[in-house]
């Protein structure tokens, strides 16, 4: 009640016309709930707009943004350096004499000495740590000297360098030999300039061959040759071998494309590039700056989820697709960019016209959305085995149009270096 008399004296010494009576009367509703919306207002906008500005500093830090994905720093069911520890040379040596010595000990077994390598070096690239050669290796025996392939650390390397470079040879010494990943030779790290000693894969990369195969005629070692679908199964059974073999390691392999694998006269399969590989099973995670051409990643990897085994299925499936069509870049009426709206919207690509109905079931089994539904290595390999049994031998796959790189490489969202190198083993 004595609230009520106070608001009526109130309204008594005021006149009608007089607008802050109201005001004082309802100051509650019209001054401090408006100012309270105003503010979280401009609160939720500011966050909005920082939020924007992060994304748009994060684009312009990653590389190969238009066609490639950067890696989430993740490790194989969170497995870090699975078995086997770290393989770079202890961090106690503080020179690179001192490095060198240690690792050279530790290398013992793969070192090859340097007067047994020819002279006569033919440079096949420039890799990501220096220069790529093919050279002959002289073992005494004439009969015995094979032509090889050197990998070499530029000069001068900084401290950090060499010990990466170590690692690698170190890393490749801890998987052992596998009939199709590219074996290491040996090594020389007594002394700078250093070498990984490589065996030589003389025919190139499978995307290269592939597009060599859309000619009439063509030649190996003189002999006609063509690619026929058995043949297409033949290449995936060993590139499934390989991933078996990474995968019993508890590793997988990240990049899994025909641009990655080597292929030989006798259509001996093997799978390169274990950059990823060799990263998480030494540090335990992928670095943040490594990046994927994005139309070969599965739907987790574009959402930066964690990377496994399951991820290399479905990118099998599209290496599949990449060999019945003889190398064609995957969704060619997509562009990169929008490739993970596509696959949300629950697209895959369409049978190509090379494709049998057995092998395009086969594609669609690796590119179930769930990891879960998609078929175990050991599954594909039986079913692949199935498949190669009733496939046609006799039926020359054929693609009429030649490639031209530079398209090729802004469809696929590939930069045209990437296309050029015939040799990479990590």
């Amino acid at each position: 009640m004595g609230d009520q008399k106070h608001m009526a004296r109130m309204l008594l010494e005021c006149s009608l016309s007089d607008k802050l009576c109201i005001v004082s009367q309802h100051q509650y509703e019209i001054i401090i709930i408006p100012a309270l919306l105003v503010g979280t207002f401009l609160i939720i906008l500011g966050v909005i707009v920082w939020l924007f500005i992060r994304g748009k500093r994060t684009q312009q830090q990653s590389p190969g943004l238009q066609g490639s994905a950067p890696v989430p720093s993740t490790s194989l069911n969170g497995q870090v350096g699975a078995q086997g520890g770290s393989m770079l040379v202890p961090l106690k040596e503080t020179s690179v004499e001192s490095l060198l010595k240690t690792s050279t000990q530790a290398l013992a077994e793969l070192q090859v000495p340097r007067e047994q390598l020819s002279e006569v070096l033919e440079q096949i690239c420039n890799g990501s740590c220096g220069a790529i050669y093919r050279t002959k290796m002289h073992t005494g025996d004439p009969a015995k000297s094979k032509i090889i392939v050197l990998k070499a650390l530029k000069e001068p390397a900084a401290f950090h360098e060499v010990q990466d470079f170590l690692g690698r040879i170190q890393f490749h010494q801890y998987l052992g030999k596998h009939q199709n990943l590219v074996q290491l030779d040996g090594c020389c790290t007594e002394r700078e300039p250093l070498y990984m000693v490589l065996e030589d894969v003389a025919q190139g990369d499978l995307l290269g061959f592939l597009w060599t195969c859309r000619r009439d005629i063509m030649t190996m070692n003189g002999l006609l040759y063509d690619i026929t679908e058995k043949q297409v199964y033949h290449i995936g059974k060993q590139v499934l071998s390989a991933l078996e073999f990474l995968q019993d390691k508890h590793l997988f392999h990240g990049d899994v494309a025909a641009r990655n694998i080597l292929i030989q006269c006798d259509l001996t399969a093997k799978l390169c590039g274990l950059g990823l590989a060799y990263e998480v099973h030494t540090q335990g995670a992928i670095s943040s700056a490594r990046t994927i051409p994005l139309k070969w990643l599965a739907p987790e990897r574009l959402l930066l989820r964690p990377a496994g085994i399951q991820g290399d299925i479905w990118s099998f499936g599209i290496l599949l697709y990449e060999m019945v069509t003889l190398g064609a870049p995957p969704y060619p009426e997509v562009p990169p960019v929008s490739i993970l709206q596509h696959l949300q919207r629950g697209k895959v690509m369409k049978r190509p016209s090379s494709c049998s109905h057995t092998m395009y079931s086969l594609m669609k089994s690796c590119w179930r959305w769930k990891e879960d539904s998609r078929p175990s290595l050991k599954e594909l390999c039986s079913r692949l085995n199935t498949a190669a049994r009733t496939a046609d031998d006799e039926v020359v796959l054929q693609v009429p149009e030649l490639v031209v790189p530079e398209l090729y490489a802004n469809v696929a969202g590939i930069s045209v270096e990437n296309l050029s190198h015939s040799y990479s083993i990590l």
